[in-house]
């Protein structure tokens, strides 16, 4: 039970390490309202589309789709 809810915790930490660090989410301005939560849930999205997509490493999916972005019209389609 306490292993499950470890396994959890840091599946998430991971999740927030990767927004943080990849995308500069602490280093964000975006304060007000609720834009700072759809941010959040663009950046989410954006990770999840790009794991369905086999990427192991994020940074380097969002790399090759900034150079080529019909690239990531596909990988919205699967």
């Amino acid at each position: 039970m306490l292993s499950a809810w470890v396994r959890g915790h840091w599946g998430i930490e991971a999740l927030h390490h990767v927004r943080d660090v990849t995308f500069g989410e602490d280093l964000s301005q975006v304060r007000t309202g609720q834009t700072p939560r759809i941010m959040a849930s663009c950046r989410n999205t954006a990770v999840s589309l790009l794991r369905i997509g086999g990427w192991t490493n994020i940074a380097a999916g969002l790399r090759h789709h900034a150079r080529w972005p019909d690239d990531a019209l596909t990988l919205a389609l699967t």
